[in-house]
């Protein structure tokens, strides 16, 4: 069974973000095994500059990269990133399962992704240039997880 892992900064307070996360990965349970890792997001000062921005977003990377599983084929979540209809998602999915047991997606925190992260990730993606919460892209991508499952399974499912 192919295992999705979310690797995440910060943690989710609010509960009808929790319920919608327990609701998917419930769902999810049927077809992979999924891990959801919440690492602590760095405390941003009132006052900054993009020095310290850059040692936050730093600090909140290379806690990320040391908890990516070996031979895990790794996708960031990044505004630069590709989009992909729900049936191109599907897709690839499908393919990556084809070659890798497990993926990870990666969801950094309000400062974004370092260069450095994102070099070593093996695709990334965008849900749209508009800019969301990251408790609400959680969601997203967990929603859009389950529907790649369901349309790879030829199984229906809302449009």
């Amino acid at each position: 069974m192919l295992s999705i892992n979310m690797i995440c900064i910060g943690k989710i307070k609010e509960k009808f973000f929790k319920d919608a996360i327990d609701e998917y990965s419930k769902r999810l349970s049927k077809y992979c095994k999924l891990n959801i890792l919440e690492l602590p997001d760095e405390k941003i000062p009132d006052k900054t500059n993009t020095n310290i921005e850059n040692e936050i977003k730093e600090k909140e990377c290379n806690n990320i990269i040391n908890h990516i599983k070996k031979d895990s084929y790794i996708i960031c979540l990044d505004l630069k990133g590709k989009e992909f209809s729900s049936e191109e998602f599907s897709k690839k999915i499908e393919n990556i399962s084809m070659i890798s047991s497990q993926i990870t997606f990666i969801i950094g925190g309000s400062l974004g992704l370092t260069e450095k992260l994102l070099n070593l990730s093996n695709q990334k993606i965008c849900f749209s240039k508009m800019t969301f919460p990251h408790q609400l892209i959680r969601v997203f991508l967990l929603e859009q997880i389950y529907r790649a499952f369901k349309i790879s399974n030829g199984e229906t499912y809302h449009k």
